[in-house]
């Protein structure tokens, strides 16, 4: 019971922490998504066409949605660990009796609030430049959370992993921010030679992205089915690692 409710006013603590900046946290990324949205779907709406009778800025827009997804999961929980380790105030979660489940449950939960809340932004401002359906609205649930989740995972990792701002800045540039735009966020992999096709399918978040598009169209590059057992898979792998992390007290208690 205490480990429960500690973890829930963690969780509530993280919330409260993006939503108090939330014209930085939540505004911003969706201005960031609607200039991808008019800058890209200006340029290729009428030269590019990936699914037959879905038009290019239709197809964008679930890339945009779930790229913002991704991206603000990591940020939320890599952010704010990193601030409380330079900031010494991450003392304060050391002497309260939280177990490492607490810590997990609270940093990746509010991640993914985080995530979902710019994602549904990021639809509710861009569904106004090209209305879309939702075919199989089950796939949009499922890989919502589970890419969340995993980002927010991944964000709490390089959080505990990075010592200063610059390594934090160096993994999502060089790590989160290319996985997320060649995933296919921009265009279908079957449009690329066979080569980058090939080392597409080995980017996890392809299939988180290619899964959440075929919610609103019915069609993917690859089964839904696939990308459910690769991208759930994934998640479980980072979930572990992450809690092996927690209970060792790695770069926290050292």
């Amino acid at each position: 019971m205490i480990c429960l409710k500690g973890a829930r006013t963690l969780f509530d603590k993280e919330v409260l922490r993006f939503w108090k900046v939330s014209f930085q946290t939540v505004a911003a990324p969706v201005l960031t998504a609607v200039l991808y949205l008019l800058i890209f779907g200006h340029v290729l709406s009428d030269r590019v066409q990936v699914f037959e009778g879905v038009g290019y800025t239709r197809f964008l827009i679930p890339g945009l949605v779930m790229m913002s997804v991704l991206q603000n999961s990591f940020a939320n929980s890599s952010s704010s660990l990193i601030q409380s380790k330079i900031t010494g105030n991450l003392v304060f979660l050391l002497v309260s009796p939280l177990s490492h489940w607490a810590w997990f449950v609270a940093y990746v939960g509010a991640s993914v609030v985080r995530g979902l809340v710019v994602g549904l932004g990021v639809f509710i401002v861009t569904i106004w430049f090209a209305p879309t359906g939702f075919a199989q609205p089950g796939w949009i649930i499922v890989f919502s959370f589970l890419g969340a989740a995993m980002l927010g995972s991944l964000g709490l990792i390089a959080g505990l992993w990075a010592e200063k701002f610059d390594q934090l800045a160096a993994f999502q540039n060089f790590v989160i921010m290319p996985m997320t735009f060649l995933s296919g966020v921009f265009y279908s992999v079957h449009s690329l030679p066979s080569f980058w096709q090939r080392l597409s399918h080995l980017n996890p978040f392809f299939y988180m992205i290619d899964g959440f598009r075929c919610g609103f169209f019915g069609v993917s590059d690859v089964s839904p089915w696939l990308s459910l057992v690769i991208v759930g898979s994934s998640f479980m792998f980072v979930a572990a690692v992450l809690l092996h992390i927690l209970r060792s007290g790695y770069k926290i208690r050292q």
